[in-house]
């Protein structure tokens, strides 16, 4: 099965494409506060006016399109067209869509519904959406965010309003999602092909943007199995095969198992395409009859190696970070130990020279 993630943390809307309308598309790189992403613009080469319902539903049925797909974009485009007269209480037919008049709604609609279908998507899953908060200017004057037209279109989805004061989730993107999305929740066990960011065109503290890695839960998985007829000794063997396979930890948790039984719990933690090699690994190498997989989702801090000169030899260091500097410095354990056997000196002694040496190299290490 092919499927489509959308992160909407940032909210959602448009500005895509569109053949047989008068207008011009740009497509530039941006950035986000230092998120790198693709800004789609579109510019009418007419003077900009306020178009009814009718005259865009009139504009899409003469695009030179499929017909299925058309079809599916007139939808679309009724049912924004339909909230906005339920909000003024007005006709369908009297409706106005006031962004660029109204074509950029067409290129957002079509764009994204050929942008779907040339993915060859079978499911598209989104995250909660970001709607923002306070107010925001429109066709209409200042409202409340969400916008009326936004409120009657997210019945049904989750929703949160971030710390970013503004509009975050448009009344067109607010259609699109909840006519493409068939699921909503965290990011599924999948095998990542590729990611695209989008920008809008605000530019606010945080990134109007995908997120940044340093502000995006690590979506993992854990594989968990419950143990009490295997020998002690092979939970070494276990733990360096799972690790050797690509494993970020490997936990042994004593246990009580059924009847007072002392048993152990083994926990995996993983990136979702390494769950099926570690699951044979453990069926392969414990007694276990089957094991628990579930996701997780992780905040991490950035990290990085650095590798420091000292009196023993050279020893890479670990390092976490995020913005406001260095967290904490690690030696790595076992490149000190080999050094300290080799020169005959207790271990303490080349841990603590390595910490020395990468305090020196990176002083802004913060201290509890």
């Amino acid at each position: 099965m092919r499927i489509g993630y959308l992160d909407c943390a940032s909210g959602a809307s448009g500005d895509m494409l569109l053949g047989g309308v008068p207008v011009r598309i740009t497509v530039g790189r941006v950035h986000r506060q230092s998120v790198p992403a693709v800004r789609v613009e579109v510019q009418e080469t007419e003077p900009p006016h306020s178009r009814r319902y009718p005259v865009l539903a009139r504009v899409l049925a003469d695009a030179p399109l499929d017909p299925a797909f058309r079809d599916s974009a007139a939808v679309v485009l009724r049912r924004l067209a339909a909230a906005e007269a339920e909000i003024h209480a007005t006709p369908i037919e009297e409706v106005h869509l006031h962004e660029l008049g109204g074509v950029d709604t067409l290129v957002d609609i079509v764009g994204v519904l050929a942008g779907v279908r040339a993915l060859n998507l079978d499911r598209l899953i989104a995250s909660p959406v970001n709607l923002g908060r306070g107010w925001a200017k429109t066709g209409h004057g200042t409202v409340p965010v969400p916008a009326p037209a936004t409120s009657a279109l997210i019945a049904g989805m989750p929703v949160y309003a971030g710390e970013f004061d503004g509009e975050l989730l448009t009344p067109t993107g607010a259609v699109l999602l909840s006519s493409l999305v068939t699921r909503w929740g965290a990011l599924p066990l999948m095998r990542l092909e590729r990611i695209g960011t989008g920008a809008g065109a605000a530019d606010p503290p945080r990134a109007n943007a995908a997120p940044s890695d340093e502000d995006r839960a690590e979506r993992l998985a854990v594989l968990e199995t419950s143990i009490d007829d295997m020998n002690p000794q092979l939970y070494p063997h276990v733990t360096a095969r799972l690790l050797d396979a690509g494993a970020l930890d490997v936990m042994t948790i004593p246990a009580v198992m059924k009847k007072g039984r002392p048993g152990h719990l083994l926990r995996v933690l993983a990136v979702p395409d390494r769950v099926r090699a570690l699951y044979g690994i453990l069926l392969a190498e414990t007694t276990t009859l089957g094991v628990r997989v579930y996701e997780v989702s992780r905040l991490a801090a950035r990290r990085r190696r650095v590798e420091v000169q000292t009196e023993y030899g050279a020893v890479p260091i670990k390092i976490a970070e995020d913005r406001s500097g260095v967290l904490n410095m690690a030696p790595e354990f076992d490149v000190c130990r080999a050094l300290a056997e080799r020169h005959g000196v207790p271990l303490k002694r080349v841990l603590a020279a390595a910490q020395r040496a990468a305090e020196a190299i990176e002083p802004r290490v913060l201290r509890g």
